[in-house]
Order: C-alpha cells, then structure tokens, then sequence
C-alpha cells in the first residue's frame, strides 16, 4: 500500500444528489425545495438563532454577572507538583520565577501562585508573586522559606 494506490473502503461514500439536473434525473423542477415560500427561493439564509418569531434562547435567558478588568490571573502550582521536581532533580533548593520558566510551568509574563495542595518534605527556598495560607505553613514547617515578589 502507496499513497498513489489509497482508496476509501467500499460502500463508505455516497454520491451527492444531482439536483436541477432536469426531469429524468428524478430531482429536477423544483430542485428538491419544494414549491414557493421563502426557503424555495435563490439567495435564502436563515437568521442563526431565529425561531420563527418566537423569542430567541439567548433574548430569553436573563443576563447575569460581570467581567472585573482589573483581575488578577494567577498560575496555581501546588506543593506535590514541587515535591515531584525535586525528587526527578530538577530543583534541588531554591525556587524562582526564572526556574519555573526553565521547566514549563509558567510563562514568563505569569503571575505564579503556590498553592498547598499535597505534601512538601523538602527544605525550599520559593520566590513567587503569593502564597496560599496553607502552602506558606507547610514550606515553613518544612524548613523552607517564603518570598513574596
């Protein structure tokens, strides 16, 4: 088997209609459209959304909530995920933006969040944008150290 010599299994395609194609071919007049009416006629497009009149799902659906502009994303890494680099070797005592960068965890531009999700046995120096109440505790309890940028 080539690329020059691929074709699709039997039976797996069907032939396309031959419409308007006169009398004989069983789809000619009206072109399988049917007689009169807005739907028959060249040019026709439906309205996306349009329900015949009747009030449209998403005019009936109340609006809700806003958008603050001024948040704040934060890329969360949790304990475990830390205590996983370490024990492959890819960080052995301090932790900064420019590491987590290095292995992918964050862009560059990202505001970093550790967040205290599983267990952390290593001594960590971690220099990020925040901690959670709880990551903060278990790096110190640890006998790490925490830096807020």
């Amino acid at each position: 088997m080539s690329l020059h010599n691929l074709t699709p299994a039997e039976g797996s395609i069907k032939k396309g209609k031959r419409i308007a194609r006169g009398e004989g071919s069983g789809h000619g007049g009206t072109a399988t459209r049917g007689h009169k009416g807005q739907k028959s006629r060249s040019g026709y497009s439906r309205k996306i959304g349009f329900e015949g009149g009747q009030m449209p799902l998403q005019r009936r659906v109340p609006k809700f909530g806003f958008t603050n502009i001024n948040r704040k994303e934060y890329q969360g890494i949790n304990l475990d995920k830390l205590q996983s680099l370490v024990d492959s070797g890819k960080i052995t005592d301090t932790v900064n933006l420019e590491n987590l960068v290095a292995i992918g965890l964050a862009g560059k531009n990202e505001l970093v969040k550790i967040l205290g999700g599983g267990e952390l046995k290593a001594k960590l120096n971690i220099t990020v944008h925040k901690f959670t109440a709880t990551a903060k505790a278990a790096i110190e309890a640890a006998g790490g150290e925490t830096v807020t940028l």
